[in-house]
């Protein structure tokens, strides 16, 4: 079953699994993981997201993180995507690929930020860069995000997957920002 906006406005992805909303305990975790560099709970989050996508990973091949863009990166000094996705790669005995997608620009913060401006600002800021395009050529790729709040940036990831030739994209969340869990801003 699909959502009448999906259906009016169909992803690039195939499918798209979360294992909770964004709130509550659920918040605080990936607010933990994000912004404070928690990393003692990858294992038990890398378990949920095995769980929560148990029929992605059956058909996928290879397991990729969002990127963050260099500045957020080196601030950072990590990117939670990519600790997510290599602890699902373990679990799953899937291949990991951390670089086969990058961003080509830096974006905006898309916190407070409207669908439509979401959409906008990650336009274009996703690429497979051309010496890794036969790692996404016929593959199923299994793209990991934090989180997905109105799919702006995993739509824009999987586009930049589909136009290097990834044969599917299906995506995997930690938490799904939902009517009860609103965007913030």
């Amino acid at each position: 079953m699909i959502s009448a906006a999906a259906a009016a406005d169909p992803p690039p992805f195939a499918r798209a699994r979360a294992v909770a909303a964004h709130t509550g305990s659920m918040r605080t975790l990936v607010h933990a993981l994000k912004f404070h560099d928690r990393q003692d709970a990858r294992r038990l989050l890398g378990k949920w997201l095995v769980e929560a996508g148990r029929e992605l990973l059956v058909d996928s091949e290879v397991v990729v993180p969002v990127p963050l863009a260099r500045g957020r990166l080196l601030a950072r000094r990590f990117n939670q995507s990519a600790i997510l996705s290599r602890e699902v790669a373990r679990l799953a005995k899937l291949s990991f690929e951390p670089l086969l997608l990058e961003r080509t620009r830096a974006t905006a913060s898309q916190v407070g930020l409207s669908r439509g401006e979401r959409q906008r600002n990650v336009r274009g800021a996703f690429a497979v860069p051309t010496r890794l395009a036969a790692r996404a050529k016929g593959r199923n790729i299994l793209l990991i995000d934090d989180v997905i709040t109105t799919g702006s940036t995993v739509g824009a990831c999987a586009r930049a997957l589909i136009r290097a030739g990834a044969g599917r994209v299906d995506v995997l969340a930690l938490a799904l920002v939902t009517d009860q869990a609103p965007i913030p801003g």
